[in-house]
């Protein structure tokens, strides 16, 4: 009998410790490899101290991250059990308690500045190491703040949540190039911004077809949503998007700084790839996580993967 009563404790134990980590939701943590971009597009990714502050930034953004997705499920509770599928989340299905999920949101929060802490410990350099990590920091804590108020209130209005997210995107750049003290061009930013407005509406029309189709708002802004205007929305980010990024490859400061005028070429695969996720989003209407999307989709992983090898090329190796 107390063997079988330890198995069920062990049990509960390992149900509990999934519903923590599945709280924190660690597959999204894929969306903060933004931070490496300044390193990459800069020209200094294989650089020891770039490849440490990167890996710095990402632990400290993915904790910040972490902690608001614990918020968001407290705050959302009763909406979300009341949704065919978010009533699965730990904290609307019960499996954790709401103080327990504050306590793991203030602990993911802590661990974020302990990172941020870490950056002049661990980084040997000869700039301002330490002026580096208040400016990560403040970036850090500013995304944190910025979430609180989305998840509170911002959500709720139309085109305002999508630019909040898309803007959490950009923050995740200037993170990484203040970790790496890296400057950002322009393009890079707007891009950055774009892509992700881009990959925001296409999850927003996933929530207007299910309200559509059953007659009730995911969210209570979706109502301010239609196919047409979200249609509209999705074929203009994406076309500027593609513009954006062929100014970017022929832009004079660019060709210069990676002393090639092939960078052109990549464009191709931003094009074939913007049109996948169309056609994902349009066609097969599975855009309602981005992260699943990537992580599921090969075509697109192959798009991705062949777009990252080609510019490595091009920017390193001729």
């Amino acid at each position: 009998m107390r063997d079988i009563g330890k198995s069920q404790s062990d049990i509960l134990d390992m149900s509990f410790t999934k519903a923590l980590i599945k709280l924190i939701r660690p597959k999204q943590w894929m969306k903060n490899f933004f931070v490496f971009g300044p390193a990459f597009f800069g020209g200094i990714f294989f650089q020891y101290d770039a490849i440490l502050a990167g890996l710095i930034t990402f632990f400290a953004y993915s904790f910040a991250a972490s902690s608001i997705y614990c918020f968001n499920d407290i705050h959302d509770v009763e909406d979300d059990r009341r949704h065919p599928i978010k009533c699965h989340r730990p904290v609307a299905s019960g499996k954790v308690s709401v103080s327990q999920a504050y306590r793991l949101m203030i602990l993911m929060f802590v661990l974020s500045l302990v990172c941020i802490g870490l950056l002049p410990v661990l980084i040997v350099s000869d700039g301002d190491v330490t002026g580096r990590m208040f400016r990560l920091g403040g970036v850090i804590v500013f995304y944190w703040l910025l979430n609180l108020f989305y998840c509170v209130k911002l959500k709720q209005y139309a085109i305002i949540d999508v630019c909040v997210v898309a803007l959490g995107f950009v923050l995740r750049l200037l993170a990484g190039g203040f970790a790496t003290d890296t400057v950002l061009s322009k393009w890079i930013v707007l891009m950055t911004f774009l892509i992700t407005l881009f990959m925001s509406f296409a999850k927003r029309r996933d929530d207007v077809v299910r309200m559509e189709t059953t007659g009730e708002a995911p969210r209570k802004n979706t109502i301010r949503y239609n196919l047409t205007f979200i249609n509209q929305a999705i074929t203009i980010t994406a076309s500027v998007t593609l513009v954006c990024y062929i100014m970017y490859t022929v832009s004079p400061e660019v060709i210069n700084n990676f002393h090639s005028d092939y960078l052109y070429l990549t464009s191709f695969f931003v094009l074939v790839g913007l049109l996948r996720y169309i056609q994902l989003t349009v066609v097969d209407k599975v855009s309602g996580d981005p992260t699943k999307i990537i992580l599921r989709d090969r075509f697109t992983q192959l798009i991705i993967i062949a777009w990252f090898l080609s510019f490595l090329l091009i920017i390193y190796i001729f």
